[in-house]
């Protein structure tokens, strides 16, 4: 139920800036009420379910102590949002660490602000707020930006405007989705920046790309040096080779005779003057000798 709790173990959070004058309250302490959308009021933590539409996956558990500990010494300075479901139940629309925070202290109640808002305005609201957050890493931004557009139709430049993010930087975010699962994954542990991944989403093939990622890790490349290698990989050195003039077919007509005669294959080549070269190939010492014999023969 929404309860109206008089006194609540903030700090000098949200009940000391609003002086308990904004928060629905009662003097009779533990009386139920029923909230009205735009109010900010205390609900108990058992009534508030998780936002389904939540595009986080991961909550570090430090980083949930660390705010605990804040909320600890200074109070819940910004309250939840949620929607009301039924008189009884609440659905979190955003400020899912703020509540897991109030959890881990063992909190009854959290601030909570109630918004009248649709699924769709639901998942917009979780996205929006969890990519302006600096601590999403690029693949659950970039997951956030594809559900945008999908789910809400959301084109890059609507998207541009709601996010406060330039066109060019969210087209970045969604390339990475293009990346090899396992090269996500190294982006989101941690492994690779998203500068790395970048550079390895012009290598064409999946297979490919992971044999870039490997030696990345192996060789621990830098994001520049990445760069170079990706670059060196779609422009391979070709072997330059010289182009031999057509031989003439009077050659090879006495060709034949001259190998047997020394009893190897012998290369012959053309310029283009006209003029050539019969080369007998020798493969030691004694070969080379017996070759000079049958020379000084004639």
């Amino acid at each position: 139920m929404a309860k109206a709790i008089k006194k609540q173990v903030l700090g000098r959070g949200l009940a000391a800036i609003l002086q308990d004058s904004k928060v629905e309250n009662s003097k009779e302490e533990g009386l139920n009420i029923s909230p009205q959308q735009g109010t900010i009021v205390e609900l108990e933590l058992g009534i508030i379910e998780l936002n389904p539409f939540q595009p986080r996956t991961q909550f570090k558990e430090e980083n949930i102590r660390e705010l605990a500990s804040s909320i600890q010494e200074l109070g819940i300075i910004q309250p939840i949002t949620v929607r009301k479901m039924t008189e009884t139940n609440f659905q979190l629309v955003s400020g899912e660490r703020r509540l897991r925070a109030a959890s881990f202290l063992g909190l009854k109640t959290i601030p909570a602000y109630v918004r009248n808002v649709n699924d769709q305005q639901s998942l917009e609201m979780a996205l929006v707020e969890n990519i302006q957050r600096q601590d999403l890493d690029p693949i659950e931004i970039a997951l956030s930006y594809q559900r945008l557009m999908d789910d809400i139709k959301l084109t890059q430049e609507q998207m541009s405007t709601r996010v406060g993010k330039k066109r060019s930087t969210i087209a970045n975010y969604l390339r990475l989705l293009k990346l090899e699962p396992l090269i996500q994954s190294g982006i989101r542990d941690g492994f690779i920046s998203m500068g790395h991944g970048r550079a390895i989403i012009n290598i064409n093939f999946h297979n490919d790309q992971i044999k870039i990622y490997k030696e990345i890790l192996a060789k621990k490349l830098s994001v520049r040096s990445t760069e170079k290698l990706v670059k060196a990989y779609n422009s391979p050195k070709t072997i330059k080779t010289k182009s031999r003039n057509e031989i003439p077919e009077f050659t090879k007509i006495g060709a034949s005779k001259i190998a047997a005669y020394f009893g190897h294959k012998i290369d012959i080549r053309m310029d283009k003057n006209g003029s050539g070269k019969i080369i007998i190939p020798f493969h030691s010492s004694e070969d080379y000798d017996r070759i000079l014999k049958l020379l000084k023969s004639d």
